[in-house]
């Protein structure tokens, strides 16, 4: 086979579908991208005092129900043991991410409160998080797009749990142990959340 012949196999193999509704992936890819943004929106634009608290509190709480809905998908289409096994945790996670940003959108918690009703399930969704995804990673091929994701969602959720522990509230000054840290622990975080959502969302079209 000559290269001229062969140049159209090449540029197919690099083409994508990014339009692929009828497939699970796609609608993970999506859902989780969707997530991964609110939570990328919300904690960016919570360093700036000015911002209205409410709509940032809204936006981490919708943000939480479309990464429920991604990993309910996952654990439900999730064919091998350890598949299912990573996305029950995973799912577990997100429900946990439900109740802390349902309760972060509430006012009036003094500091032992908040840690127990918004710290707490913020720190077991990401322990549950930091757990699934460790799992995916070990059992993936390397080095494959499935490794890729694995690792950015690794990575994401390294940065969730930075976070989780620098938003400590400490009742001495009924402030989080660092504000600045935990926002940005959680920007990183969703970023490699939505890379590796959007890594699912095309496919390689077929030469």
């Amino acid at each position: 086979m000559t290269s001229t012949e062969s140049q159209p196999t090449t540029d197919a193999l690099v083409e994508r579908d990014w339009w692929r509704p009828d497939t699970a992936d796609w609608w993970m890819g999506v859902l989780f991208a969707i997530g991964s943004t609110c939570f990328a929106v919300a904690s960016f634009v919570s360093q700036w005092a000015s911002v209205p608290r409410p709509g940032v509190g809204v936006t981490f709480f919708v943000g939480s129900i479309f990464f429920t809905s991604a990993a309910f998908l996952q654990l439900r289409t999730s064919q091998t043991r350890a598949d299912r096994l990573a996305s029950l945790i995973q799912f577990v996670g997100t429900l946990f991410f439900n109740i802390s940003t349902f309760e972060g959108m509430k006012r009036g918690f003094d500091a032992r409160q908040t840690n127990l009703r918004v710290w707490t399930p913020d720190v077991f969704g990401s322990i549950c998080f930091l757990v699934s995804s460790a799992l995916a990673y070990a059992v993936v091929h390397r080095p494959s797009t499935a490794w890729r994701i694995a690792a950015l969602n690794l990575l994401g959720s390294i940065f969730f749990g930075v976070s989780a522990i620098a938003a400590l509230v400490e009742p001495s000054t009924s402030e989080p142990v660092s504000a600045a840290i935990a926002n940005a622990g959680t920007t990183a975080g969703a970023l490699c959340f939505f890379a590796g959502a959007l890594m699912l969302v095309p496919k390689a079209a077929s030469p």
